[in-house]
């Protein structure tokens, strides 16, 4: 932009003394030709800048969007296999005991196998759904445990029409189950209750916690599936989730606040 007054003035000068009358107009209107074309540089200028930070913008955006998705394909990759890893020690343990309660035991494994091989690869599935993949994981539990320990679950409020993020609350209540019961104890209890209202789900799940045995102390922390559940949460649900967990001598306490109004 600072070549063009120069260009103006070089104009004006190269124009011959001939030219009398152009000289004159030239010397009247440059100022007039120096804003219009001062104008024209200038809003070039700003239309390549503003359209090169849109074009960046855009690019960037595209790129989170891609990262945000990959990442949340390789955290829902992680827990799969883990719930399954866990089921599946739970079957083995009752199949070398030639319990009765195996058979039921695969059914309902069955059932949680196709609800993570058919539903699960959705961006949000449907809560009943979720809710009855929770039921059969809690009925494995006690067919496993018998009436050794107390497990309870209560559901308040339809959650009928609303979607959730698979998995979302189900590394909290294997967790409860992995650290609350053990087999060292004699006895413990997981109480888990659930309360749907105005699009929000609440879920609070309450374990003992026995003394930590020698052999588990390296354990304790919940391993990779509270690690990815928060990933999740915070990736999925930013600033529209709280999740507290507050821990006693003897319990183990978590409540998991979730705002479904945009799933």
């Amino acid at each position: 932009m600072v070549i063009v007054p120069l260009e103006s003035f070089a104009l004006y000068y190269s124009i011959s003394h001939d030219h009398s009358s152009l000289q004159s107009f030239l010397n009247k209107s440059i100022h007039s030709i120096f804003i219009l074309t001062f104008f024209v540089a200038s809003s070039s200028s700003i239309y390549k800048i503003i359209n090169d930070w849109f074009t960046h913008q855009r690019e960037k955006v595209d790129l989170q969007a891609q990262t945000l998705k990959s990442e949340l394909k390789y955290l829902k990759s992680q827990v799969n296999p883990h719930f399954l890893f866990n089921t599946l020690n739970s079957l083995y343990a009752l199949t070398l005991k030639k319990s009765d309660l195996a058979p039921e035991i695969v059914l309902r494994l069955s059932e949680m196998m196709r609800y993570m091989l058919y539903e699960c690869n959705e961006k949000v599935v449907p809560l009943d759904k979720e809710i009855n993949y929770i039921k059969n994981y809690l009925e494995l539990e006690k067919l496993r445990h018998g009436d050794k320990f107390e497990i309870k679950f209560e559901l308040v409020g339809n959650p009928t029409g609303l979607r959730i993020a698979p998995l979302m609350f189900m590394p909290f209540i294997e967790n409860s189950f992995k650290h609350g019961l053990n087999s060292q104890i004699q006895s413990g209890y997981v109480h888990i209750h659930m309360n749907i209202e105005n699009e929000q789900a609440i879920i609070k799940v309450d374990n003992s916690n026995p003394p930590a045995m020698p052999a588990m102390k390296s354990r304790r922390s919940g391993g990779v599936g509270l690690v990815n559940i928060n990933r999740r949460l915070k990736l999925i649900y930013p600033n529209q989730h709280t999740l507290d967990i507050d821990k006693t001598p003897n319990s183990f306490h978590v409540q998991l606040n979730i705002n479904l109004s945009q799933s």
